[in-house]
């Protein structure tokens, strides 16, 4: 029978649920388990796809087209596994399900309440996971924090789960926070404790504990928490600062975090063997040369919205044997000529990446010109493409009005347009082109040459395309068209051979990078960066 473990956070947001069911699932695979992960949100919006990035950070996307939380690209590159639309669930998502069978006439007039019907359909997303994927063991971590209001249906769910499937095949995991008070020199548990109860008064007992804390909190700590919260003591477990995500496997291995996770499910499986990602910590402990990314881009100012794309360049990194420092450039500060070209000089390489609206869109123009000009070798994903198509129409085809439709209707050169059957009023949620999708890629070009390979599939999120009729004069002048779609009818990817590395993707490819194995378009970008460099072509 399938296992269920489920993560809960106590105390604070962002103690790094998410971190703990990754190394988690990282662990269980290595065991030669099947794991897969799934995140229960609060928040009342049916998915992130209309949420600011500002404020929520990025939507991750799955193969099947899910918008979701940034919590499941941590599950993707730890465990590295696909997950899908039963990845992720929102309170939104279920009362919009359950008022539909409800209007639908499925409750054959049943008076709709939170119990059982709210949580049946928690359970019965949480069973869907198990299902879909033929997991072995399923983490599911709930979003929020104990005591929120608006986390109370998905706990009582996963409390009626554990009954269901018995707690035998069921274990509960909290995360909570161990402060340390400067003053007195010392941590303490009494938050830890109250969380415990207050999570123990709803009908959950934590089976295993993780302190975060800023270092390491001691054994007289440990065995407090351990007989205040009714835990075995080797089940109180230390997640404290490290210097490199990538290193929380490790840290909660040498603490026998997944002997004492088998030993509560009863799984019978030898220790994890962590061998290919101790040679992945060993590359990067190795690195002797750095380089310097400009990341231009609208939303700079919570790094998150860039998250899976940051991680996607440590993980070239990794491989290359360069150290990626990136260098966040709010687009709307790079004018035309001004002192914030002086910014640009600064970096090896520029990736412009995606987004929405016409804000600091001219910045973005400013800064792939000076990229293509100078020959620094520049990266665009999905906006950053757009944006490639728009300067190169404007500065070489001498279309100095082109735009995308995006930004300006009335533009009489939209070289990035809508699709014939796109138009209209169309909603903003869950319209866009979602998911996986194959690429045919064109001999001989720099694509091909990263991916090794004629045909590829990449996720996509994006609304626009580029226009079909500007295609023969963008290749009679330079621009290359390397990637479509098999029936030849999208543009997916274009470069400048001229350049060193000039390369437009309509995709994501950042979604489908891992620290142990990156993505083929990150290292070759990152590689010619590092090669201008240090002169090593």
């Amino acid at each position: 029978m399938t296992k269920y473990i489920f993560v809960t956070g106590g105390v604070i947001s962002g103690l790094g649920k998410g971190i703990t069911a990754a190394s988690l699932g990282r662990l269980l695979k290595d065991c030669g388990l099947k794991v897969s992960a799934q995140k229960l949100d609060p928040y009342i919006n049916v998915d992130p796809g209309t949420m600011n990035p500002i404020e929520h950070g990025e939507v991750f996307v799955t193969e099947d087209g899910a918008e979701t939380d940034l919590d499941l690209g941590h599950y993707e590159r730890f465990i590295d596994e696909d997950l899908n639309k039963y990845s992720n669930l929102t309170t939104g998502k279920v009362y919009w399900t359950v008022l539909s069978k409800e209007r639908a006439g499925e409750y054959l007039g049943q008076t709709v309440q939170v119990i059982p019907h709210i949580t049946g359909e928690i359970k019965k997303f949480i069973y869907s996971a198990a299902k879909t994927g033929g997991a072995d063991v399923v983490i599911t971590e709930v979003g929020g924090t104990t005591g929120d209001i608006e986390s109370l249906p998905f706990l009582e769910a996963i409390r009626q789960f554990s009954m269901e499937v018995g707690k035998e095949n069921c274990l509960f995991i909290h995360v909570t926070l161990v402060p340390y008070l400067y003053a007195s020199h010392e941590y303490k548990s009494k938050p830890t404790q109250h969380s415990v109860k207050e999570l123990q008064s709803l009908g959950i007992f934590p089976d295993i504990i993780v302190m975060r804390s800023e270092g390491h909190v001691g054994d007289d700590i440990k065995r407090k928490i351990s007989l205040f919260c009714n835990v075995k003591p080797d089940s109180v477990i230390e997640n404290s600062n490290i210097k490199l995500l990538y290193e929380a496997p490790l840290m909660f291995e040498n603490q026998n975090f997944c002997e004492i996770v088998t030993r509560h499910l009863g799984l019978e499986v030898g220790p994890p063997d962590l061998t290919e990602w101790k040679a992945m910590l060993s590359r990067v402990a190795s690195r002797d040369k750095s380089i310097v990314i400009g990341l231009v881009g609208k939303y700079t100012k919570l790094h998150d919205a860039y998250y899976s794309v940051a991680q996607a360049l440590a993980h070239a990194g990794y491989e290359i044997g360069a150290e990626v420092e990136i260098k966040w450039i709010e687009s709307e500060n790079v004018t035309g000529g001004g002192c914030d070209h002086n910014v640009l000089k600064e970096c090896d390489g520029i990736l412009v990446p995606g987004g929405f609206g016409e804000r600091g869109i001219q910045g973005m123009v400013e800064a792939c010109k000076y990229a293509r000009e100078n020959n620094v070798p520049y990266l665009g994903i999905c906006l950053g493409m757009q944006i490639s198509v728009i300067e190169y129409a404007r500065n070489v085809l001498g279309l100095a009005d082109a735009d995308s439709q995006e930004f300006d209707e009335n533009s009489p050169n939209q070289v990035i347009a809508l699709m014939a059957d796109q138009q209209g009023n169309l909603p903003k949620g869950g319209t866009m082109r979602l998911g996986a999708y194959p690429c045919k890629i064109k001999a001989g070009s720099m694509m091909e040459k990263a991916y090794q390979s004629s045909e590829i599939s990449e996720r996509h999120r994006h609304r626009y395309e580029f226009n079909n009729d500007y295609r023969e004069d963008v290749e009679k002048n330079g621009m290359n068209i390397v990637g479509q779609s098999p029936d030849g009818r999208l543009v997916e990817a274009v470069e400048i051979p001229a350049n060193d590395f000039f390369v437009g993707v309509q995709y994501h490819p950042e979604f489908k990078s891992r620290p142990n194995r990156a993505h083929a378009l990150f290292r070759e970008f990152t590689r010619a960066a590092m090669n201008q460099k240090y002169n090593l072509k």
